[in-house]
């Protein structure tokens, strides 16, 4: 069976909580200087440690070389609820002043490093204003995604009615921060097939609640397999980014997973599981124990039926080497993509500079028009089309024809036949579930998992988190709903976890996503399924618009092009239980979202 890691040999038993190399701050100071209980779990018991009792290791504080300390403002140039990037000399940090109090933590969100200050300040944290990942103002820490890190928080200190900030050099200019973490206890004589938490599937659902195990304390056994043979990446850039190599993607190193005793098998595909026994087993033969799983597979890409599906400049994009060998075809040559989804319109967007042809396949005719709505979709469509990129719409490939084995043309249902030397098929997924058949793990009608808003399926010790889920959506009144996309699976890892460790944590989070085309970025936030109008405030011809989608009376989605952070305030507002109704936008004066008029 392969893996990543040799096989753990016998050890001595032993508990370390550490802090990463990078991490400079005091884990347990407030950006005040007030010290805060930590709790760790060793075995899976919490122990709360008091500020006189804590491990000396909890506290590697660096030389005060690697200290800055800078007066920033006058106290009065901050009111309550606003946020200021100042500069200390060595780099800049996020000034938030909030009920009176002052605050201070890395001004980039570690996802992409979008600037915070044109965020949002909401409830105790700040929302990305690009992607939407959430960070506590108190202690840094990630509160909802995407992105794996917080932010490094920085000492707030008041003189003489001057805002002096205090921080480390390094803190400064890495800005971000991986929070404390556990490692494992490594039992005498245990055994290789046995693990206390078994994760299947190591995209960010599985990397996701390995992690949060590890920062909650858990410091047994802790094993994510993947049928791939790469440590977790990013897939999301397969589309986006089309010439990236595997190792660029990576969400974390090898070291890490080393430093936290996370082991991840790679080419190591499940193929049963059996949840009376607690056990799952291997393509290969090899058997595996476990306490509690985590089902984490995502889904599989939907291929064509038409004759020439097999052929093998045909592809659907699953590996960086899809992504790289797509490229190669493409270049100075004649690309199709069938299907205008999310993935198949990336991919033309990429590819149009590249190829001396970009023609895209789609049965309806607008493209993203179920999700967008027609007026979205139509500028879309619009702005592909100025960038010569072809539409063949209302129609299907009803044939792949080849030429010395080698596909040459894409036969269409209308007669239309397309020359093509490569062709990237982008109709859909379907959830990577057909393992579980024998398993005891309910699987409903099309493939998914039904979980509950704690991430459990119908077996108490099995959890289940990603694109193979559905699950109940809080605020569209607990509607079951598949959310297959980034930010969603690493929330759901994230609550898979803390339940493994019976916390008992529900879900409660609104679906942010993003797609970018020629330059251009699309935001997204809520559940438009089920729309029934679109309000659309901006200039829709220019690209700069919101679009809000409503159902009866009320705010269910909202989506934007240039009109930043509109799509995280809405986020917020959603996110804070308060409904938007259809006349709040239809009057054209969105003031009370934006802080300024529309």
């Amino acid at each position: 069976m392969g893996g990543c890691f040799s096989k753990p040999k016998p050890v001595e038993v032993k508990v370390e909580v550490v802090l990463p190399e990078k991490e400079r701050e005091k884990e347990e100071m407030s950006p005040n200087g007030k010290a805060s209980p930590l709790a760790y779990k060793a075995n899976g018991t919490t122990r709360h440690y008091h500020h006189e009792e804590r491990p000396i290791n909890l506290n590697p504080y660096t030389n005060p070389k690697d200290m800055v300390e800078a007066s920033v403002c006058h106290v009065k140039d901050l009111e309550n609820g606003q946020m200021r990037e100042v500069d200390l000399g060595c780099g800049k940090a996020l000034l938030i002043k909030q009920n009176g109090e002052y605050y201070a933590m890395g001004h980039k969100c570690p996802h992409y490093g979008a600037p915070l200050v044109k965020g949002v300040l909401s409830r105790g944290r700040v929302r990305c204003p690009w992607h939407g990942a959430c960070f506590n103002i108190v202690t840094g820490d990630i509160e909802d995604f995407p992105g794996l890190d917080g932010l490094p928080k920085f000492q707030v200190k008041i003189e003489k009615e001057r805002v002096y900030i205090r921080a480390s050099k390094q803190a400064l200019q890495s800005q971000r921060r991986t929070k404390v973490m556990a490692k494992c206890i490594a039992l005498s004589n245990y055994s290789t097939a046995i693990t206390n938490m078994l994760i299947i599937g190591a995209g960010p659902a599985g990397l996701v609640c390995a992690e949060t195990l590890r920062q909650e304390g858990f410091s047994d056994r802790i094993v994510i397999c993947t049928s791939e043979k790469y440590l977790p990446y990013d897939r999301s850039k397969l589309s986006k980014s089309m010439d990236s190599q595997a190792e660029q993607i990576l969400l974390r190193s090898k070291e890490f997973f080393h430093t936290y005793d996370i082991e991840v098998l790679t080419e190591s595909q499940v193929v049963n599981v059996d949840t009376k026994s607690k056990m799952v087993v291997f393509k290969d033969g090899f058997r595996m124990e476990y306490n509690k799983l985590l089902i984490a597979t995502g889904s599989t890409p939907k291929t064509l039926t038409c004759k020439g599906k097999e052929l093998d400049n045909v592809f659907t994009i699953r590996t960086p080497e899809d992504a790289n060998r797509v490229v190669k075809l493409a270049t100075s040559r004649n690309a199709v993509i069938v299907g205008a989804s999310f993935l198949g319109m990336e991919v033309a967007a990429y590819l149009c500079e590249k190829a001396h042809s970009v023609s895209v396949v789609e049965l309806e005719n607008i493209p993203f028009k179920k999700f967008f709505g027609e007026k979205v979709g139509l500028a879309i469509m619009k702005l592909f089309e100025s960038n010569r990129v072809k539409f063949y719409m209302q129609t299907e490939v009803s044939e792949l024809r080849e030429q010395e084995g080698k596909l040459k043309e894409v036969v269409l249902k209308s007669g239309k036949v397309l020359r093509a030397d490569v062709c990237v098929i982008g109709i859909g997924a379907s959830p990577t579930t057909g393992f579980l058949k024998q398993s005891g793990v309910t699987i409903d009608s099309k493939g998914y998992i039904p979980v509950n808003k704690m991430m459990q399926t119908n077996v108490p010790s099995v959890f289940a988190a990603g694109d193979v889920v559905t699950f109940p959506l809080t605020f569209r009144n607990n509607k079951k709903v598949n959310v297959p996309h980034w930010q969603m699976a690493h929330m759901q890892g994230r609550i898979a976890a803390l339940n493994m460790l019976a916390q008992g944590t529900e879900i409660n989070t609104i679906p942010y996503l993003w797609t970018a085309m020629f330059g251009k970025s699309i935001r997204y936030a809520g559940n438009g399924e089920g729309f029934d109008d679109v309000i659309i405030q901006g200039d829709i011809e220019e690209l700069k618009f919101v679009a809000f989608y409503t159902r009866n009376d009320e705010v269910i989605a909202v989506a934007s092009m240039n009109y930043d952070p509109i799509v995280s305030k809405v986020a917020e507002v959603m996110a804070s239980g308060k409904a938007i109704r259809k006349r709040d936008v239809e009057t054209g004066d969105i003031s009370w979202l934006t802080g300024k008029g529309s």
